[in-house]
């Protein structure tokens, strides 16, 4: 049997489709981690799968009974911090996790409730410019944001949130030196494929609109991460 990935088998290998209902669709998108501000001003912690960015603004779905859905819907700052592929186990200990109390009936079997999510993940916080929330230290990027609107999506089971970045932290080893470019070559986000982790392999081409000088940077491994 060839085990090996469709991406990489041969060209003349024909593909046979099946039908199937997975239960999930998480095909492969980055990991992020949201800090957002507690209703006591203490600050929570959460790993999101479902992230993407559109010009300046940054789309997240999260679980409508999650504390970082309840906190954005009053407190709109916000920081994405967007881990290297080497803290992956800092980010699964905070999988089981949540800020509710009581833990909602909703959230998976063995949810528990942590009041410091930093600590119990092994992770350090850092202050931000212009949000209340903190970074996470050790994150190769880190973008402060404020949730512009916070809506049901189409099944009611989730949050839509769109923020806008008003401020970007990037590790100095994956920015193109003199310049505001991520270096893609130096930079590799944690990729959550069907609740595994990856980190990107190596580059097959490039977008005929880019706009970043080449480079023959190694991927930066977050060399200092779980902090």
């Amino acid at each position: 049997m060839n085990t090996a990935p469709p991406s990489i088998l041969p060209a003349q290998t024909v593909a046979t489709h099946l039908e199937i209902e997975p239960s999930i669709l998480y095909f492969g998108t980055p990991v992020v981690l949201l800090s957002t501000e507690n209703q006591d001003g203490s600050f929570n912690l959460a790993p999101i799968s479902s992230a993407w960015a559109l010009g300046r603004t940054v789309v997240i779905g999260l679980g409508r009974e999650g504390q970082t859905a309840y906190n954005l819907g009053s407190r709109p700052d916000l920081v994405i911090s967007l881990p290297a592929p080497a803290q992956w186990p800092a980010v699964e200990r905070l999988a089981p996790l949540t800020g509710r109390n009581p833990v909602p009936t909703t959230k998976p079997e063995g949810c528990r409730f942590e009041p410091d999510k930093f600590a119990a993940a092994g992770m350090t916080s850092e202050p931000s410019h212009l949000v209340r929330p903190p970074r996470v230290a050790g994150c190769p990027i880190q973008l402060e944001a404020r949730a512009k609107r916070v809506q049901p999506d189409a099944s009611g089971d989730f949050v839509i949130v769109e923020a806008v970045v008003c401020k970007v932290h990037a590790d100095s080893r994956i920015v193109v030196p003199g310049t505001d470019h991520i270096d893609p070559a130096a930079w590799s986000p944690l990729i959550y494929n069907f609740r595994h982790y990856f980190g990107l392999g190596p580059e097959l081409g490039h977008s005929y609109r880019t706009q970043t000088p080449r480079s023959s940077a190694e991927p930066v491994l977050a060399d200092t991460a779980p902090n």
